[in-house]
């Protein structure tokens, strides 16, 4: 399916699981091999305070393009609901990032992704 036609809920869907993958394989690649450690790890990016931290980063600094922004926030609007560990705001903020990440994803901009990720790498450290 075009990326451009599918909706916020559904990017957001299948870049929450891409986005894990990359993160998964990053950690391996690291050399960690502790299923607690990786875990740890993991919620840096994963996590969907970690994930409002690095669209607002991104935001700040001026590292998305305009369509970008608009896929972000196609995906943010669309999030009605929220977690109980998150605030309203957190959750819409993530589900925009994870539907940014599906976009990018489904139109094949994979090293696209992967200069983002270098940059929450960098964010994290």
């Amino acid at each position: 399916m075009d990326a451009n036609l599918m909706n916020g809920l559904s990017l957001a869907y299948i870049g929450d699981a891409y986005f894990e993958l990359l993160v998964r394989n990053y950690l391996i690649e690291k050399g960690i091999t502790k299923v607690n450690e990786l875990h740890k790890e993991a919620i840096k990016f994963t996590s969907g305070e970690a994930q409002a931290k690095f669209i607002n980063l991104f935001l700040e600094d001026e590292i998305l393009t305009n369509d970008e922004i608009e896929i972000y926030k196609k995906g943010r609007n669309s999030a009605t609901s929220h977690r109980k560990n998150l605030s309203s705001a957190e959750y819409q903020k993530a589900t925009g990032f994870e539907a940014l990440i599906g976009y990018l994803y489904k139109k094949d901009k994979i090293e696209r992704i992967i200069y983002l990720f270098n940059l929450m790498i960098e964010y994290n450290k």
